[in-house]
């Protein structure tokens, strides 16, 4: 059932520097949520700046023009607001929810910050101390983003989809404060921002402040393109990474379509269908069935280029690789030879729908879901005839897109084999990981 447009009264506007602004008013509650999407992520960079788009989304709340370092969440807080930010491939985005009465106070922290950031060499030392430890937390320590970034670095050789968003160890402590200014400039300029303001608001108010506030802010220059082309896979691949673990893991990627391409809605019923649940194909064969696994995950996101379809299993002990593998290629072989029963097809459909509907039940989620809409797919109005486009797949298009996505040429497998490393600094792994000294041989 298509969504109701009148349920979703956008007002749409573009200021002369190219800010794309979008208000979405609902009068039932007095709060406000409001969304700033610049188009930049890990994508947009380059070798010797990764992780520069993330270490962004920690300078900007390091003190502007008239709003010094801490002030941006002092004065949010003090009003009863809060706020938080990310990073993602694609994007960058931040968010403030608050109530309806401190509007004046959140545009004005907004519009200072993309006029005035203070960009110096203490707040860059300080930032980039701060994103250290946390890639040093999240994937040097951590066993699924250290899989997480072999897989990118093994599934892509050419496409910046390879590098993680977090970067490199050894960038992070090359980036610059040059390198800071101009990537300022250039991404984070009106003409590339799209601001989303939903909630209970005077529409004319919002109107002229963000005029006011943001008019005279001035365009960046034209961007450079994005280098996205890839070669198209010709085999399988692996890699294999040692750590310390309880038992063996495996982290399966295969080349899967845009966000944009009409078969990525057919993926999403998919990865519903195999892993979301403890009724789902695969936590019902590897986890309680056969015992191979102790945990069976799926995940496919949108990205505005071609990425990953991935399989997560974290093996029970004493289970060789080999075994939980093939059960796997197992699975996924049956979703392209026999049609998905109708009642697995419409569980999957139902738990779509419902995250979809979830997704739009507060001022925040529908500023969010609308807003990643337009950024990933061009036009938000998509979102009113999604759950119809979901509801017209077929037991036919599961077996069609699988039989395409999950061919053995089209995989890359990342093998988690437990045990020590050499003595060595986490920062010099994460440089070997750059050089791909971790990649094995074809699988």
């Amino acid at each position: 059932m298509s969504l109701d447009p009148t349920r979703f009264p956008v007002e749409e506007f573009t200021l002369e520097n190219g800010l794309r602004v979008r208000l979405l008013l609902d009068r039932s509650l007095p709060v406000c949520s409001i969304y700033s999407f610049f188009r930049v992520g890990s994508r947009n960079e380059r070798p010797g700046i990764t992780g520069i788009s993330h270490l962004f989304e920690h300078m900007m709340f390091n003190g502007s023009k008239r709003y010094g370092p801490k002030e941006f969440d002092r004065r949010l807080e003090a009003a009863g607001g809060s706020s938080n930010a990310y990073t993602s491939n694609d994007m960058t985005a931040y968010y403030e929810d608050f109530a309806s009465d401190a509007l004046p106070l959140v545009l004005d922290l907004e519009a200072d910050r993309m006029a005035s950031l203070t960009i110096d060499d203490s707040s860059l030392a300080r930032e980039r101390g701060v994103v250290k430890e946390e890639r040093r937390f999240r994937t040097d320590n951590d066993i699924d983003g250290m899989m997480d970034e072999a897989l990118s670095a093994l599934s892509f050789l050419a496409h910046p989809y390879r590098w993680p968003v977090v970067g490199w160890m050894s960038d992070l402590n090359r980036i610059s404060k040059a390198d800071c200014e101009a990537y300022f400039r250039a991404y984070y300029a009106p003409n590339n921002c799209t601001i989303w303001l939903a909630g209970d608001f005077d529409p004319a108010f919002a109107r002229a402040e963000i005029s006011r506030l943001y008019g005279s802010i001035p365009a960046g220059p034209k961007l450079p393109d994005v280098p996205v082309g890839e070669p198209s896979q010709k085999g399988p691949r692996r890699a294999l990474v040692q750590f310390p673990a309880q038992a063996p893991a495996l982290l399966i990627g295969y080349r899967a379509p845009a966000g944009d391409e009409v078969d990525s809605l057919v993926l999403d019923l998919i990865e519903t269908a195999l892993g979301h649940g403890q009724g789902s194909r695969l936590v019902r064969a590897l986890v309680y069935g056969a015992e191979l696994c102790v945990e069976a995950r799926v995940g496919y996101g949108w990205r505005l280029d071609p990425g990953l379809f991935q399989v997560s299993l974290r093996l029970n002990p004493g289970v060789e690789t080999a075994k939980a593998e093939s059960a796997l290629y197992a699975e996924l072989e049956k979703l392209g030879s026999q049609p998905l029963p109708e009642e697995e097809l419409r569980r999957a459909k139902n738990l779509v729908r419902a995250n979809l509907l979830r997704s739009l039940v507060t001022t925040n989620g529908r500023a969010h879901m609308m807003g990643q809409m337009e950024m990933m797919l061009g036009d938000w109005r998509t979102l009113l005839n999604l759950d119809d486009r979901y509801e017209a797949i077929t037991a036919e298009d599961i077996q069609r897109v699988s039989r395409a996505v999950f061919a053995p040429h089209r995989r890359n497998v990342v093998e988690l084999v437990p045990g020590e490393l050499p003595e060595s600094d986490p920062e010099d792994v994460a440089q070997a990981i750059d050089a791909h000294l971790l990649v094995g041989g074809a699988a």
